[in-house]
């Protein structure tokens, strides 16, 4: 047993140290591996979190369509899957009808038994698809020619979503956590709101983080302006900032105790702090550096984004809405000057 745990450990460290390549040329495989390792519960969900973060690694793969029921199911259960709802549900028919060779591609053509093994297939995965957050077009071309496998309950609740706009059926949407950091650096941000310089422990951490991030902006999703980032984030109170670096595995950010407003001032306070994990996949190498005299460590301009200091800013000035970087406010974190990102996220501090 001993010898067999030390195999899936060094599994675990080759899979962390290669998991974009991995991911990338074999997720059913990887996700098959960590589901029956049993041991390694953090290995399954980082796993978990890395596919839901790039569904499209493990949805393109030609080998979805053998991803064993019960791994499906986990995965649609999840509230982070990053993926439009109908293509939640497009995945789902073409995995159901490769179950049943004998079922014609054209449901057109299908008979009551054709219905009735599609149903029998995916009957347990209907509840996890979140059909509220389907847009009508979508629902009449790409759910509607299916809907005879939906119970009818289901079937009238939806029609009366569409028809009464007062109508707010009770589901839980599905609202990525973030696609740029997992609940480690949560876990690790957490402490450094609470100034905990402790070594990180992920068995005592995670199930006790303090606070609640809620999800306010994704520069992605939300269109990357300084007018959209005030409208999502101005006055809303705490939150934290997290960038990935184009071209690196660096991830960077910075926490604002206080709030964000479009009133072109400044803002002076000791605890807000610019942090930076110099690999993405690894907290070894994670750093902090806190306001020192607090003097203008945030800056709220109209037409900036969030400004830490002048240590860490998005200019939208510019052309390429480049994050630049001149130690002033806090001690120096060795950032490049200039920077462009992949995206960032700002999130809501909530104390629990």
């Amino acid at each position: 047993m001993k010898y067999k745990f030390v195999i899936l450990y060094s599994c675990w460290e080759l899979y962390r140290q290669n998991q974009q390549q991995f991911l990338q040329h074999d997720p059913v495989r990887i996700l098959q591996i960590v589901y029956y390792c049993k041991p390694l519960v953090n290995l399954q969900e980082f796993c978990l979190e890395k596919i839901c973060s790039k569904p499209e690694n493990l949805f393109k793969s030609d080998k979805f369509l053998q991803l064993p029921a019960p791994l499906l199911e986990i995965i649609l259960k999840r509230d982070d899957l990053n993926l439009k709802e109908i293509e939640i549900w497009e995945n789902l028919i073409k995995w159901g009808l490769v179950q049943e060779k004998t079922l014609n591609q054209d449901v057109s053509k299908w008979s009551k038994d054709d219905i009735n093994i599609l149903k029998r297939i995916i009957y347990k995965f209907i509840p996890l698809i979140r059909f509220y957050e389907i847009s009508t077009e979508d629902y009449y071309n790409k759910v509607k020619p299916y809907e005879k496998i939906l119970p009818k309950e289901l079937r009238d609740d939806i029609l009366k979503f569409y028809m009464l706009p007062e109508y707010k059926p009770k589901y839980t949407p599905r609202h990525p956590k973030s696609i740029i950091i997992n609940s480690n650096h949560f876990a690790f941000i957490s402490n450094w709101i609470d100034r905990k310089m402790k070594k990180y422990d992920i068995s005592e951490d995670i199930k006790d983080i303090p606070y609640e991030f809620k999800l306010l902006y994704r520069a992605s999703r939300d269109d990357n302006t300084a007018a959209s980032f005030h409208t999502k984030c101005d006055n809303k109170g705490a939150t934290i900032v997290v960038v990935k670096v184009t071209n690196s595995e660096q991830i960077v950010g910075g926490y604002n105790p206080l709030f964000w407003d479009s009133s072109n001032s400044v803002k002076n306070t000791k605890d807000s702090f610019i942090f930076s994990f110099a690999d993405e996949n690894s907290l070894q190498w994670a750093n902090v550096v806190y306001s020192e005299t607090g003097t203008k460590s945030i800056q709220c301009i109209s037409t900036y984004g969030p400004i830490f200091g002048i240590d860490l800013c998005i200019n939208y000035g510019n052309t390429y809405n480049t994050w630049t970087s001149s130690v002033s406010s806090y001690p120096t974190l060795y950032l490049p000057n200039s920077f462009k990102a992949d995206d960032y996220e700002v999130f809501q501090v909530i104390k629990k």
